[in-house]
């Protein structure tokens, strides 16, 4: 369940024109309190978070908390359905799901992602809605045919008692298809100084050891739909080249690398690559030439730490020698007998004495 998730939250469109509304929740009970948090996410990024058990609705971006100031009716609707709709839902589910099952107590775990994709250019929508139970995928809604889909064997006893709830039914197909695409405009509207930005990264060539690929990494673009590739001699490379996925950064914007092996590589050939990132919706690709002197690496060569290496143990043998030597005289004195006192007064008389 955890990759289907992972795959819906963080999938990457090509298009430069379609957007996605996503909310991600999650029902705990068995707990000291039944929990429900959800977190809501347009193109990708994170827009607002809830906690039913808490109380908290919390906005993630600036133009999230405007647009909740100037629409209280819409920050109203999205609070009864967190704090209350929500809770009672989840926790109507997971008894029946439990009774689906046979399974008594315990601490059990469900999870809905549901969204809608829209196309402003070419119109294309999409809707969907899948649910998954105590960490694996359970069952999914089918827009197209308004019918549950049971995505394990356990889940066909909950499809039959689901398809068969038509006001259930109902009340999904106008989420899908009437209430999310209309929170989903609203929210581009409102946000498109941020979702419709282009940012282009910077590009560097990192190399870890001589004997290392070299990575081609570029990070601070946005929006997420960016490829980058190798080349040599204007053709793109397939083979001995390893693409990146393309990750988020804390700041919102993201990174992503292609690695080039270079074993079968001579260094006469090194000027017949180059590695090319190219920004959707963006004209110009930036376009960096495989050159030893402008790759980054965290090695140094032998030869420029000879001398430092040098210095400094000419410097701690010469500490040696000097603690040795100041230990030698330091043992000789101590075994040396204290001379006699000089009294000059009496050696004078002695010397002046005649015999008689």
């Amino acid at each position: 369940m955890s990759k289907l998730f992972l795959l819906l939250l963080f999938c990457h469109v090509s298009s430069p024109v379609k957007h996605s509304l996503k909310y991600f929740s999650t029902g705990s009970s068995g707990v000291s309190d039944f929990q429900l948090e959800v977190t809501g996410l347009v193109d990708d990024i994170q827009t607002v978070y809830c906690d039913s058990n808490k109380k908290i609705l919390e906005p993630k971006q600036d133009w999230v908390k405007k647009m909740f100031e100037d629409d209280p009716q819409h920050l109203e609707q999205f609070a009864q359905e967190c704090f209350e709709n929500l809770p009672n839902f989840f926790k109507a589910t997971i008894h029946s799901l439990k009774q689906d099952l046979n399974q008594s107590g315990g601490v059990h775990v469900l999870q809905r992602i549901c969204g809608y994709e829209w196309d402003d250019e070419t119109g294309e929508v999409n809707g969907f809605m899948h649910y998954g139970y105590d960490g694996e995928d359970y069952i999914s809604f089918d827009l197209k045919t308004l019918t549950w889909i049971a995505l394990k064997p356990q889940a066909v006893i909950t499809k039959l008692r689901w398809d068969a709830d038509k006001a259930r039914i109902k009340y999904n197909e106008n989420g899908l298809t009437q209430i999310f695409p209309e929170w989903l405009k609203k929210y581009v509207d409102f946000g498109k100084s941020s979702l419709l930005r282009t940012e282009l990264p910077s590009v560097s060539l990192l190399q870890k050891t001589p004997s290392s690929p070299v990575s081609c990494h570029a990070t601070g673009f946005y929006p997420d739909r960016a490829v980058m590739f190798w080349r040599k001699d204007g053709e793109k490379l397939h083979e001995e080249v390893e693409h990146g996925e393309i990750l988020p950064n804390h700041d919102g914007s993201f990174q992503m690398s292609v690695d080039l092996n270079l074993s079968s590589v001579t260094p006469e050939d090194w000027r017949r690559y180059d590695c090319v990132f190219h920004l959707s919706g963006v004209k110009d690709d930036i376009v960096t030439r495989l050159d030893k002197a402008v790759i980054r690496t965290n090695w140094e060569k032998p030869s420029d730490m000879t001398v430092p290496i040098v210095a400094a143990v000419v410097v701690l043998v010469l500490v040696l020698i000097a603690a040795a030597g100041f230990i030698v005289y330091k043992r000789k004195k101590a075994k040396c007998p204290p001379s006699s006192p000089d009294n000059g007064s009496e050696l004078s008389e002695r010397l002046n004495q005649r015999p008689e």
